[in-house]
């Protein structure tokens, strides 16, 4: 029994990731995002598109690299976690940093789904935290830059309830 709930297990933690359900899905939040918006900041809110996926990429890149490798250092708190820059230098730019994140999502979800991780180990080299805590924090802080950058796109006039 204690097997078919850790694949239980696994497998919600992994549907949370994607997103989808009471969610918003990644791709579904930036497709079509005009290019002229990307750097756009809506009256009274402190984050461009661009801002938002940016920091949603380096956090993401952080919590991963923090799960998988002891050597890892994290960039310093708050600076270096969020852009130099309200909008991307280019479209390669936006591309690459869609792309990174998409890929280091996938390797998040690649160590959740191993059997052979165990969820609940303490990381060797944290103070405490688990594959599983860190999980759920990479999917709730992406849901909720995910939701901001849902608002920011309609303040901008970009998103079609």
């Amino acid at each position: 029994m204690i097997k078919d709930q850790e694949k239980s297990l696994r497998k919600h933690l992994l549907e949370l990731l994607e997103g989808g359900s009471a969610h918003a899905k990644f791709d579904d939040v930036i497709k079509n995002l005009p290019a002229q918006l990307r750097r756009a900041k809506p009256a009274q809110f402190p984050h461009s598109p661009w801002m938002l996926l940016e920091h949603m990429r380096l956090a993401q890149r952080d919590i991963l690299e923090f799960s998988r490798n002891a050597k890892h250092v994290s960039p310093p708190w708050p600076s270096g976690y969020w852009p130099k820059t309200e909008g991307p230098p280019n479209a390669v730019a936006w591309n690459k940093s869609v792309e990174q994140f998409r890929r280091d999502l996938k390797a998040m979800q690649k160590l959740v789904a191993n059997p052979k991780t165990d969820l609940f180990a303490p990381i060797p080299w944290g103070d405490g935290q688990t594959l599983l805590r860190e999980a759920l924090l990479l999917a709730d802080h992406n849901a909720y830059h995910l939701g901001q950058m849902l608002d920011v796109r309609r303040m901008l006039g970009a998103w079609k309830t």
